[in-house]
């Protein structure tokens, strides 16, 4: 699968964005979704996932902020973004993984990575 993420941008904190991940190739409904972010000189974090189902799992730093979401009729993932502060800053990837449990943090449980987009959340 070939995922392209899409939706970063620079905003005030306090602000909102909605990232898109849009995948092609295999079923996009056989994959558990996730969404990491890196920023500059830290390690990729985990920051939310969806199961096949629906399921939702949220890093503690993003609960009641941050709402992943998916449309498996437009082979989509959405992470929606509210209330954004500048530590939000990041590289956001989206990944896709196919076997396993979906409620795992790390990187190296995925299997298929997007390029990326920037975040940037000025104070």
């Amino acid at each position: 699968v070939q995922l392209q993420a899409s939706g970063g941008g620079l905003v005030q904190a306090g602000g909102s964005l909605r990232l898109s991940c849009a995948a092609s190739g295999r079923t996009f409904s056989s994959y558990h979704m996730g969404w990491f972010r890196q920023a500059l000189g830290k390690e990729r974090g985990f920051v939310a996932a969806i199961s096949r189902s629906g399921n939702t799992y949220y890093t503690d730093s993003v609960k009641g902020r941050f709402t992943i979401s998916r449309d498996n009729a437009k082979n989509t993932v959405y992470l929606q973004m509210n209330s954004l502060k500048p530590e939000d800053t990041a590289v956001y990837y989206c990944a896709a993984k196919e076997y396993g449990a979906y409620n795992t943090g790390s990187p190296t449980a995925y299997d298929y990575w997007g390029q990326g987009t920037l975040v940037t959340v000025s104070s």
